[in-house]
């Protein structure tokens, strides 16, 4: 079941559906490995910089895995 058009191609669909799967992944990875679920302050402007800064940190991780040709420091 689904509300999209009847007449969607199938691969389409897969690539919509597996999208589910990538949004889980990189919630995971926000709460695991940079720390999104840390915060304890109690003001909306502490919290709103810490997702921010934690976004950032996630966009720089998914730019540096996409480039592998990318020289790695010593």
């Amino acid at each position: 079941m689904s509300n999209l058009p009847a007449d969607i191609p199938a691969r389409d669909l897969v690539r919509i559906a597996k999208l589910r799967w990538r949004i889980e992944h990189d919630y995971r990875e926000l709460k695991t490995a940079l720390g999104l679920d840390h915060f304890e302050g109690r003001s909306f402007t502490g919290w709103h910089r810490h997702v921010t800064l934690v976004t950032a940190a996630h966009l720089f991780l998914t730019e540096q895995r996409s480039c592998p040709n990318a020289p790695a420091r010593a």
